[in-house]
């Protein structure tokens, strides 16, 4: 698939980018082989392929649901700003 010097101005024009006159030629060329080359992905021959999600196969590492109490409080809300007793104070930001 060519891309011509006017499709990129309109393709430019509707993404509101600027783009030098200079540079509209060199960018339909660079635009037309990427078109070429997704072109040849699609004559690729994929059946019975399954889709991949990932290029490893390992199932993600899982935790214990375990309940506790927290953690220490203390330890937690060192670092805050502000608190009130074992919570945080945050500004309100709904009236």
């Amino acid at each position: 698939m060519a891309i011509d010097a006017a499709t990129v101005r309109k393709v430019a024009r509707l993404a509101r980018i600027a783009e030098p006159e200079a540079r509209i030629e060199p960018l339909a060329r660079e635009l037309s082989g990427i078109m070429d080359w997704i072109e040849q992905l699609a004559e690729v021959d994929i059946e019975g392929v399954e889709p991949m999600t990932s290029a490893v196969s390992q199932p993600a590492p899982l935790r214990d649901d375990v309940v506790t109490e927290g953690g220490d409080p203390e330890r937690v809300l060192a670092n805050a700003p502000r608190r009130a007793g074992d919570f945080f104070v945050v500004p309100k930001v709904v009236e």
